[in-house]
C-alpha cells in the first residue's frame, strides 16, 4: 500500500536506521518547525533543536515508531521548560525588587547568589508551608486546586501561603 513517493505521514512512520541518518533527514525540518510554529528566532530554534538531539542521543532510534512526532514533542517540552524557568527567575527577582531586599553597592547579590538564597529559604520552610507555597507560586495552581490536591481547606491553603510568604520575607530581610 505504500508507494515510493509516500506522503510525509508514511515518512514519519518509517523506522530510522541510525541516529546519524535520522539527524541528516530531520535536523533542518525540526529547526524550521520550531521557527514557524513557535515563532522563535533562529538562534533559539537552533538551541532547542540541539537540546532535543542531545536528549534523544541516549535512545535507540529503532524503538521510535513516529520519529518526527517524537522530535516535535521533545522540542515542545524543552521550549515549555525554558519558558517556565525564565518565568520563575523573573518572579524571584520581582519578589526581591518589590520589597527592597537586595542591598545596594558592592555587596549587591549576584543573580546566582539570589537564586541560591531563595532556594535555600524555600527548602527550609516547614513541609506543610513549603508544599502549598511551591504549588501556588511555581506550579501556578489555584488555592482551590491546592486544597483539593492536599485534602485541606481553602482557608488553610490561604493561611499557609501567608505564613510561607512571611517566613520568606523575614529570612530575606534578616
Amino acid at each position: 500500500m505504500s508507494a515510493p513517493d509516500a506522503p510525509a505521514e508514511q515518512h514519519d512512520k518509517a523506522v530510522t536506521p541510525s541516529l546519524d541518518a535520522w539527524f541528516e533527514r530531520d535536523a533542518k525540518w525540526l529547526e524550521q518547525l520550531l521557527s514557524r510554529s513557535l515563532r522563535l528566532a533562529s538562534a533559539e530554534a537552533e538551541d532547542i533543536a540541539q537540546d532535543t538531539w542531545l536528549r534523544i542521543a541516549r535512545l535507540s532510534p529503532g524503538e521510535i515508531s513516529h520519529p518526527r512526532a517524537f522530535l516535535s514533542r521533545i522540542a515542545l517540552n524543552l521550549f515549555r521548560d525554558r519558558r517556565r524557568r525564565e518565568k520563575v527567575r523573573q518572579e524571584k527577582f520581582h519578589l526581591l525588587a518589590a520589597n527592597d531586599i537586595a542591598p545596594n553597592g558592592p555587596e549587591r547579590l549576584q543573580e546566582q547568589e539570589v537564586e541560591q538564597l531563595l532556594e535555600q529559604i524555600i527548602v527550609d520552610l516547614p513541609q506543610p508551608l513549603r508544599d502549598v507555597f511551591l504549588l501556588s507560586r511555581f506550579r501556578r495552581m489555584t488555592n482551590h486546586d491546592i486544597a483539593e490536591h492536599l485534602g485541606i481547606s481553602v482557608k488553610t491553603v490561604e493561611w499557609r501561603i501567608g505564613k510561607a510568604m512571611e517566613h520568606c520575607m523575614t529570612k530575606l530581610r534578616g
